[in-house]
């Protein structure tokens, strides 16, 4: 009995996904399967491409054939590289975590009030880590920011005409 490894189409119209089966060479595409090995769904960005490594590396050494598109999918994976033992291939692309909403929400009304935090929100601990003694040296020398579009209060209290202004605590 001939036993491949192909893709087994699940999901809507439009909206493909599928599981990578091990599956006699005999069924139909979306017929009864031997094991589910893994999931692609190519409409993410990027592609979700999850494989059991260790039930491939055995289907492989015992024989089984990958069809066309999951031996591309393996070789993404680097699964197909460590059976033919070439060398691996780059990382595959990762989706970034999901922030909270409500953390999101909540530093943006903040930011919109004008009472943000200086520290970004989505640092992680090794960078304020590393961020710490750079702040730290940093704060002995505080002093004033000078904001180059603010007039100064000296220069502005000499040229006003009010009497009660700067010159007047003077005398």
């Amino acid at each position: 009995m001939a036993v491949k490894i192909r893709l087994l189409r699940m999901g809507k119209i439009r909206n493909p996904q599928y599981r990578i089966v091990v599956a006699d060479s005999r069924t139909k595409r979306d017929g009864r399967a031997i094991e589910y090995i893994g999931i692609y769904q190519p409409k993410e960005h990027p592609s979700v491409i999850e494989v059991k490594s260790e039930r491939v590396q055995y289907w492989l050494s015992v024989g089984a054939q990958p069809s066309e598109p999951v031996q591309r999918i393996l070789e993404k994976t680097g699964d197909w590289q460590k059976f033919k033992n070439l060398p691996a291939p780059p990382p595959l692309l990762v989706a970034p975590s999901k922030q909270n909403k409500t953390e999101v929400y909540q530093a943006e009304a903040k930011a919109a009030a004008g009472v943000a935090d200086t520290k970004p929100a989505t640092a992680s601990k090794s960078s304020k880590k590393a961020a710490a003694p750079e702040a730290a040296e940093a704060k002995p020398a505080e002093t004033k920011a000078v904001d180059p579009a603010a007039p100064n209060r000296e220069a502005v209290a000499e040229t006003a005409q009010d009497p009660a202004g700067a010159g007047a605590d003077a005398s």
